[in-house]
């Protein structure tokens, strides 16, 4: 259930101000105090996520990430609470609370690390039947998946455009993934996928095809809300 995106660069920004952020992004000094929470609901507002998380005790920030060319929540959000107490207690009182037609995951955020940076894949020529769990099930023979995510077409009903994105714990279990499955044929694949990182500067031509779609998809997204959903992974906001 989890969908992206896979988080690149040229996709996720700060996204509109939030009413609970502060200046810069979410903090990760202290690792025991730093939430990400993951598969909100796509209507879910800024204000909603700051009253809920509000309610356990006091935040020092929070945010909730949208795309940065639609506007439209990708589905995750951080906070961080002034007392670690109170994160502990987000935790164990709001992680697996049912919102709408989601379960949301409530944990903690991790500190970035070299082992944990540039493990977002880009993944093209999916099968159009190809589901989210599907893509996940075809990757997380090589390790956790963080995030993932599959473009859709808003303008035709959300029909897959066969792109993807897979966003995993560990670099080196990105690189498996590509070992292990680019060039080669899933099931219902008329061509072979192409799997390589997202965030390699010497692959733009994925970058500049993500921009391309979501502004050929953005017009349909104007006064009703975008097929689009996802969460994220660690403390880093791409």
């Amino acid at each position: 259930m989890v969908t992206i995106i896979s988080t690149m660069e040229t996709q996720v920004s700060n996204g509109p101000a939030a009413n609970c952020l502060s200046n810069g992004p979410v903090s990760t000094d202290d690792s025991k105090t730093n939430l990400i929470v993951n598969y909100l609901p796509q209507s879910m507002t800024q204000e909603e996520f700051k009253s809920l998380f509000g309610s356990i005790g006091d935040i020092e920030s929070c945010k909730l990430v949208r795309d940065k060319i639609t506007g439209q929540s990708l589905g995750y959000g951080f906070v961080n609470y002034v007392d670690p107490n109170d994160a502990d207690k987000a935790i164990n009182t709001l992680n697996g609370l049912k919102l709408q037609t989601k379960t949301i995951k409530v944990s903690y955020a991790r500190p970035s690390s070299a082992s944990i940076r540039d493990a977002n894949l880009y993944v093209s020529g999916l099968p159009k039947a190809m589901s989210q769990k599907d893509m996940e099930q075809l990757f997380s023979q090589y390790g956790r998946i963080i995030t993932s995510r599959i473009l859709v077409d808003q303008v035709t009903a959300g029909i897959s455009r066969g792109v993807g994105f897979i966003r995993f714990d560990k670099r080196n279990e990105a690189e498996e993934a590509i070992k292990g499955l680019n060039g080669q044929k899933p099931l219902g694949a008329a061509e072979p996928i192409t799997v390589k990182f997202a965030n390699n500067p010497s692959q733009k031509t994925g970058q500049a095809l993500l921009t391309q779609l979501y502004q050929t998809a953005a017009p349909a997204c104007h006064g009703t809300p975008c097929p689009t959903r996802h969460s994220a992974s660690d403390s880093t906001i791409y």
